[in-house]
């Protein structure tokens, strides 16, 4: 606790301007190699932008009331008369008060019309967890292939509450996907093409809104090498990318482009894309052209076209790297050149979806 107020009171001299030229150097050069102090720095930042305007709005109000006491409205009310000389007379005597006072109501009120505007788009960040409940599913086709297929855990035959998507991080059954989407979970299973499995959740990330789960089912066979690698450094903007999310029982393809190398408010974990995405997609993995990931699906902004935001793909490394080795079994290395390079979108598809997961969520 102690250290946090420490950090807090050293971010705020840094956006204040009390640090000397080497402490905001050195603070800087922190900043840039821990994405957690920097996501802490945007956040103080513009949590001190808006108290700033909060202030500007009060001081506004203040001056309009002391311009508005100024005016003596009673003797006024006895003056005026129907006589336009009366009018005249009250505009040349008062028009001074009256013209500031009107400004200050021009300014307040574009002021507190800004403020809610910014509040607004705050606010319409929304996580993209599928309330699977509204969904009509095909639940006799469901019920057909869990019995017909010795391979798939029977599991719970009630629809599921909740669901998302999950992509695999290893060939032995780690998987990532969204804390929001397993969040107050009793049981998880997760689904593609070869069945039905019961996984656990292994690590939680509340910071970078990443789960990592572990297929923990019997009847799961380890898949082969994966198709793809995660692509920790920044991708730039315009790139094309995609993704691959159940949004519905069946996998959806989102095509788009990086709009923004910054994601909801300047938040540099992530990135803003121009995909569209629907309840169902957050967790999928977000892809470049070469097949490597580069993200994971999380969150979209409500009212815009196309705002949809991505986890950059370190912290997704970073959540798997906090994992001990000897629970993952091996060391995960990825390989240095996408497998999938030079593939055109189709087959990189074709490869890729059954690493691409359904996620259930029951509770």
């Amino acid at each position: 606790m102690r250290n946090d107020i420490e950090l807090e009171g050293i971010i705020d001299d840094y956006l204040m301007g009390n640090l000397s030229a080497t402490e905001a150097a050195a603070f800087e050069e922190l900043r840039a190699n821990d994405p957690v102090i920097d996501h802490k720095v945007v956040t103080h930042k513009a949590f001190l932008e808006e108290m700033k305007q909060y202030g500007n709005v009060l001081s506004l109000k203040q001056q309009m009331d002391a311009a508005h006491q100024k005016i003596d409205v009673a003797t006024l009310a006895e003056q005026l008369g129907p006589h336009p000389s009366y009018i005249v007379n009250l505009w040349r005597n008062n028009k001074s008060a009256v013209s500031v006072a009107a400004s200050f109501l021009l300014l307040t009120i574009f002021s507190i019309y800004s403020i809610q505007h910014n509040t607004k788009q705050n606010g319409t960040y929304e996580v993209m967890r599928r309330e699977m409940a509204n969904i009509k599913n095909n639940q006799n086709k469901l019920v057909r292939t869990i019995i017909s297929s010795s391979k798939i855990d029977r599991g719970p035959i009630r629809p599921a509450k909740f669901g998302g998507t999950g992509f695999a991080l290893t060939p032995n059954g780690y998987l990532c996907t969204n804390l929001h989407v397993i969040k107050d979970a009793d049981s998880i299973y997760v689904q593609n093409n070869n069945g039905s499995f019961k996984a656990a959740v292994v690590h939680r990330d509340p910071e970078h809104d990443i789960a990592i789960l572990k297929i923990t089912d019997n009847a799961f066979v380890p898949l082969s090498n994966l198709p793809y690698k995660l692509k920790k450094n920044s991708i730039g903007m315009g790139e094309n990318v995609y993704t691959l999310g159940y949004p519905k029982d069946d996998a959806v393809l989102g095509e788009g482009y990086v709009s923004s190398r910054t994601g909801h408010s300047g938040d540099t974990t992530q990135y803003q894309v121009s995909i569209q995405i629907n309840p169902g997609n957050s967790g999928g993995p977000l892809l470049d052209n070469y097949g490597n990931i580069i993200g994971v699906i999380t969150a979209k902004e409500n009212n815009v076209d196309g705002a949809t935001f991505a986890i950059k793909a370190k912290y997704i490394q970073q959540a798997l790297n906090a994992i001990p080795e000897d629970s993952l079994g091996k060391k995960v290395v990825f390989s240095k050149k996408s497998p999938m390079q030079g593939l055109s979108r189709t087959k990189q598809i074709d490869k890729i979806e059954n690493y691409v997961y359904m996620i259930k969520v029951y509770n």
